[in-house]
């Protein structure tokens, strides 16, 4: 069991890593008014490609290419390249801030995909806080009102592909190795956004050059802290953390793009968060109890 000082050390990192991954949000999103979105994508799974090569050479002493899911590993790597792509095209026209509240749902849609698509138990007290968070995005989206825009309809589909994702990655690690999970992830999402990004190319000078560099550091960086913390603190216990991405997007939103969120929007986004927080905790209790912990 991890010790506490880790744990706060595991935490601490998380929080610095959302800070991070919310900034490059902001690089993207400048980015993508410049360059074509596959552009933009095949440059930084290219990046992380090198990252996670480099990653399972130290830690396994290889490439680590051998999987024993490879079509499953296939398809979790092309849902994720889908989702950043996605992402990026969304915020061409809708702010960071509210991307991130409607996307923050996505914890609720791994509790509900996880009986169909893993076959796991989803107790009555969990799918209530399911319920609950997607009354929170109707708050945010208001369907049939007139400030509805069709637009904000991409992050909930990012929200989908991703919780895809996320389910696809808790079954593929009962089989591969993490480092061979990360090498999957770079590899195909390279290949899969260069496939497309070759056919749309476009020259890259100035200030686009600087950005496309600091998204390939931002990344990296931020996945390397993200590992360190899994390393220090369980999964569970970080998971309430990835919210932080919505308060660090409101404030450089506001900084760089003066974004503002209404307070329907912000009552919307805090059920939402409320309910993906208690869907966490109740995890974290049903492992603890499982483990013969607590009560």
């Amino acid at each position: 069991m991890n010790s506490a000082p880790g744990r706060l050390a595991g935490i601490g990192l998380m929080c610095v890593a959302t800070l991070i991954f919310s900034a490059q949000d902001a690089i993207t999103k400048q980015l993508a008014t410049q360059l074509p979105i596959a552009q933009i994508v095949f440059v930084r799974f290219a990046a992380f490609l090198v990252f996670a090569l480099v990653f399972a050479w130290s830690t396994s002493g290889g490439l680590a290419l051998r999987s024993r899911v490879p079509r499953v590993q296939l398809l979790r790597c092309l849902a994720m390249c889908s989702e950043i792509a996605l992402f990026a095209y969304g915020l061409r026209f809708l702010g960071m801030a509210e991307m991130h509240a409607l996307f923050a749902c996505f914890p609720l849609f791994v509790a509900a995909l996880s009986v169909p698509l893993l076959g796991e138990t989803v107790g009555w007290r969990r799918w209530m806080a399911v319920g609950i968070g997607f009354l929170g995005t109707l708050v945010i989206l208001r369907p049939g009102a007139d400030v509805f825009d069709p637009l904000a309809l991409i992050p909930l589909v990012c929200a989908v592909i991703y919780a895809v994702y996320t389910l696809l990655t808790r079954r593929v690690s009962r089989s591969d190795s993490f480092a061979t999970s990360l090498v999957y992830f770079g590899l195909v999402g390279t290949v899969a956004a260069g496939s497309v990004a070759v056919w749309h190319w476009q020259p890259v000078h100035g200030q686009a050059m600087w950005l496309l560099g600091a998204l390939c550091v931002t990344s990296v960086t931020a996945h390397m802290m993200l590992i360190k913390a899994l390393q220090l603190t369980e999964a569970v216990v970080l998971q309430p953390f990835h919210y932080l991405v919505l308060p660090w997007a409101m404030i450089i939103g506001y900084l760089l793009y003066d974004e503002r969120l209404d307070a329907l929007t912000v009552l919307g986004a805090a059920i939402v968060v409320g309910s993906g927080v208690y869907v966490a905790w109740r995890e974290y209790r049903l492992g603890l109890r499982s483990k013969g912990v607590g009560s």
